[in-house]
C-alpha cells in the first residue's frame, strides 16, 4: 500500500520534540564586532546556519528573540542585515552586558514567550552563548545550542564551551535537524516551508564551495 498521508499530528504543546507551538528562537549578537573575532568557523560559514535558523523561525512563525551588545553605547553595530532581513517585524534588544540573562528587557521578552524550550545561537559560543545558557538552564529552560550557527575565538574554546553546556544539560542541535523536527512529516500541507528553507540552504553551501543538490524537490 503506498503512503501519501501524513501520520497524526502529537499535541504541539506538549511534544517532547521541539515544535512551532513549544518553542522559541533567540539570536545573540550577531554583530560585525563578533564575526570578526571569530576563529572556528568563517562568517559564511557561520551564515549557513544562522540564515537558516531566522528562515525557520519567520517560516514557521516562531516567537524570536534578537539581542545585541553595546550599540547604544556606540561600541557595536546592530546585527548583521543577512539575519535581520530574514525577520521581518522582530525588534533588537541592546544590552551593554556580555551574558543577556542578566539583562532585563532580554529576561522579560523571553518570559513573554511562554515557551521553555529555548534555541538559541550566539557569538562567540564561549561567552555571548554559553553564559545565557547556563543560567537559564539553572531557571529550568530546556535550552537547544544551534552548533552550526555560532562560533568562538578558536576551534578550542568553541568546542570546549559546547561541552560546558552539554554537561550542564544542553540539547545541542544543527539547523537542517532543527527543521526536520519542525516540520516533521513531508506530507503535512506546510512541508513546502521546509523544502524552500533546505534547498535554499543548499544553494548557499554550494556557493561558498562546499558540494551538494537540490534534493528536495516535489
Amino acid at each position: 500500500m503506498s503512503k501519501t498521508a501524513p501520520e497524526p499530528i502529537r499535541d504541539p504543546q506538549t511534544d517532547h520534540l521541539l515544535t512551532p507551538q513549544n518553542s522559541a528562537i533567540v539570536l545573540i549578537d550577531f554583530q560585525p564586532g563578533q564575526y570578526a573575532t571569530v576563529g572556528s568557523a568563517t562568517r559564511d560559514e557561520i551564515n549557513l546556519g544562522a540564515i537558516t535558523l531566522a528562515k525557520l523561525a519567520h517560516a514557521y512563525q516562531v516567537p524570536t528573540v534578537v539581542t545585541t551588545v553595546a550599540v547604544d553605547m556606540g561600541v557595536n553595530q546592530p546585527t548583521v542585515p543577512e539575519l535581520m532581513n530574514e525577520l521581518p517585524g522582530v525588534d533588537q534588544i541592546d544590552r551593554t552586558g556580555v551574558n543577556s540573562w542578566e539583562d532585563a528587557d532580554f529576561r522579560a521578552a523571553i518570559e513573554a514567550t511562554g515557551r521553555k524550550k529555548i534555541i538559541m545561537a550566539g557569538l562567540w559560543t564561549e561567552v555571548c552563548l554559553a553564559f545565557p545558557t547556563l543560567d537559564m538552564l539553572e531557571e529550568g529552560y530546556e535550552i537547544y545550542p544551534v552548533i552550526d550557527a555560532v562560533g568562538g575565538v578558536s576551534s578550542v574554546t568553541h568546542e570546549s564551551a559546547i561541552t560546558r553546556m552539554v554537561q550542564a544539560g544542553a540539547h545541542p542541535i544543527t539547523s537542517l535537524a532543527l527543521g526536520c523536527e519542525l516540520m516533521r512529516n513531508w506530507a503535512r500541507s506546510d512541508a513546502d516551508l521546509y523544502r524552500t528553507v533546505i534547498n535554499d540552504y543548499f544553494r548557499r553551501k554550494r556557493e561558498i564551495g562546499e558540494s551538494s543538490g537540490d534534493l528536495f524537490r516535489r
